[in-house]
């Protein structure tokens, strides 16, 4: 369904909206890791390997829209903080497999009280019935948008 138009693009609000949202994200993320030398793009490729199984630089790569040059600059940072290492696959030598190192474990164990005390901050200001209604607009946004990370969530459900 076509809501806009070029004019009326020119009058919403709603791209710049969801970009400021995730600049907030990430400038609280960002403020919160500060103790633990990590950013927000650090915390999310950690999220995405603890919590979603993300085994692959590529599948990291398709999961933060991020191109291989930057990923493996990241992952590099990563390692250079001893919290993941990078493998050969034993199946396929030609394919990285990304491992926790123990460090990088009991970070991760952290990460989920740092991603909700910011959230808590970002969006506090919503009562339950308006954070359950966004949280129901963006899921259906990205699942008709076939986002493999939604997907995974609610058929985690």
């Amino acid at each position: 369904m076509a809501h806009f138009t070029s004019e009326s693009f020119q009058c919403s609000l709603l791209g710049m909206l969801i970009g400021r949202a995730e600049q907030l994200k990430n400038r609280i993320l960002d403020k919160l890791l500060e103790p633990y030398e990590l950013t927000a793009q650090q915390f999310k490729v950690l999220i995405i390997v603890a919590l979603y199984g993300a085994e692959t630089p590529a599948d990291l790569c398709r999961s933060l829209c991020l191109d291989s040059g930057s990923m493996t600059r990241m992952l590099d940072r990563l390692e250079q903080k001893d919290l993941l290492t990078r493998a050969r696959s034993e199946s396929d030598r030609r394919q990285v497999r990304l491992v926790l190192t123990d460090a990088g474990k009991t970070l991760s164990n952290l990460l989920p009280q740092i991603g909700a005390e910011a959230l808590n901050e970002m969006v506090g200001v919503l009562d339950k019935d308006e954070l359950a209604m966004l949280e129901k607009l963006l899921t259906k946004v990205l699942v008709a948008a076939a986002d493999p990370i939604t997907l995974a969530r609610i058929a985690a459900k």
